[in-house]
């Protein structure tokens, strides 16, 4: 956005209903309240201002980072299964989408009081979903093991998109920075010797690689994700791009596993065009009034930070 934008009344007015809207659809009605408290709460913190976890999670890419992890992480049939079961994806994709933001809002930026509680929190509920797997194995949402897949494919997701569609990419040494500051959340919520650098992440998800494959619910999931999101007709068109640029950051295989087309030409100009200009526009649209008019294109971890997007820890 041009230098002074926000002082034309009308593109002002714009900015702010359209702020305003994302941040209830990803907040909830809660969201003014658990805001103020998340930033304005006096105290330590896990993360300082400094820590790269706060860029990435400030950042408007993680929308498109969001979408792919829930994409990815469908490819693990047990973690699948207990999704399908019990996150209510499909009958509150909303209430489910708020509460998952309000918990990345928290770890991140919250106090370590405050994102204790929000662990403990998470941690109680895990321990209550319970069930049966494709093959008939009992499951548990508590397993170490399911966790480290749910934990290491969103990781990978936000950085991912982080790289290609962030305000301010980071260098490769932050980005291991990064990969820790999650180890210290995963570790918390139950993940045994989370990755702590992109290689040890790299590493990880090609161990769970022969354990990932598209069953009938992640195919469902898949659709209901890309296809038939709960929006108004009007927010689907840019919806579109953001969904777009989360598949084509999906690997290959996993693609193929989804059945999910490939096209390089388009998905190299068209898509990753589109994937810029719609995060950009987000990011213009949540960022602090003072900010919107000069600052939209540098604001990652500023007027986006105290509006944390959706990502996927389970709830």
């Amino acid at each position: 956005m041009a230098q002074g934008s926000s002082e034309i009344p009308g593109l002002a007015a714009v900015r702010r209903r359209l702020g305003a809207e994302l941040f209830a659809r990803v907040a909830g009605p809660q969201g003014p309240a658990a805001r103020s408290r998340i930033h304005d709460t006096p105290g330590p913190r896990w993360f300082g201002p400094e820590r790269p976890i706060r860029t990435v999670h400030g950042d408007a890419s993680m929308f498109i980072g969001g979408v792919r992890a829930l994409l990815l992480q469908s490819l693990h049939p047990t973690a699948m299964a207990a999704v399908a079961a019990h996150s209510g994806y499909r009958g509150d994709p909303w209430g489910r989408l708020q509460r998952t933001s309000t918990f990345l809002a928290v770890t991140t930026f919250g106090t370590a009081a405050d994102a204790r509680q929000a662990v403990d929190r998470v941690r109680a509920v895990h321990e209550r979903v319970r069930g049966t797997g494709p093959g008939g194995e009992p499951y548990r949402a508590a397993d170490p093991h399911l966790l480290g897949w749910v934990h290491a494919a969103e990781v990978d997701s936000f950085l991912r998109a982080h790289r290609r569609y962030g305000a301010r990419t980071l260098d490769e040494e932050a980005y291991d920075a990064y990969v820790a500051d999650t180890a210290i959340v995963g570790a918390a919520l139950g993940v045994l010797d989370p990755p702590r650098d992109q290689r040890q992440l790299a590493a990880l998800l090609r161990d769970y690689r022969p354990e990932l494959r598209a069953t009938a619910p992640a195919l469902d999931a898949a659709r209901f994700i890309l296809l038939q999101p709960p929006l108004p007709w009007a927010a689907r068109p840019p919806y579109g791009l953001l969904a777009a640029a989360a598949v084509a950051l999906l690997p290959g295989w996993a693609r193929r596993e989804l059945r999910l087309p490939y096209v390089p030409i388009v998905e190299e100009t068209a898509v990753r065009l589109g994937g810029a200009g719609v995060t950009r526009v987000i990011r213009w649209a949540m960022a602090r009034p003072a900010e919107a008019g000069g600052r939209a294109d540098d604001g990652a971890g500023d007027g986006a930070g105290d509006r944390p997007p959706a990502g996927t820890t389970p709830d």
